[in-house]
């Protein structure tokens, strides 16, 4: 029996990895969308990130299948921001004399919104020390 269980949460740590990668790819290409100076692709992308890390961590009560979800989608935008072979850049640098894009923040985002949920304190605990 303990074998089974071992499997089963393996399983759902290659699974959210799988959904982090997923929703990484969708995020770094969607995270580039605005409305005039509304960057809405980066407040889509990001609200959407966190709100799947809260539910991968809720559905399966374990930090470790919030923290392979993080870390799949790190993978995606890591592997995006990067010169494609075509030479073609999906996340890039601040032009000249621009400090900042949403594309950068997107970058520091997902480590910090899986950094964030990972690091939660569980709800059931807080609940049995009242």
């Amino acid at each position: 029996m303990q074998v089974n269980a071992l499997l089963a949460r393996i399983a759902t740590w290659v699974l959210a990895a799988v959904i982090g990668v997923v929703y990484g790819v969708a995020g770094t290409i969607g995270q580039a969308a605005a409305w005039g100076i509304l960057p809405v692709g980066l407040i889509v992308a990001s609200v959407g990130f966190l709100a799947l890390l809260i539910a991968v961590r809720t559905l399966t009560g374990e930090r470790t299948s919030a923290l392979a979800c993080g870390l799949g989608a790190l993978l995606a935008t890591l592997v995006f921001a990067n010169e494609g072979p075509g030479g073609s850049v999906v996340v890039p640098a601040p032009p000249e004399g621009a400090t900042i894009t949403a594309g950068l923040i997107w970058t520091f985002v997902v480590p910090l919104a899986a950094a964030l949920v990972v690091a939660w304190p569980s709800a059931s605990r807080l609940r049995s020390t009242n």
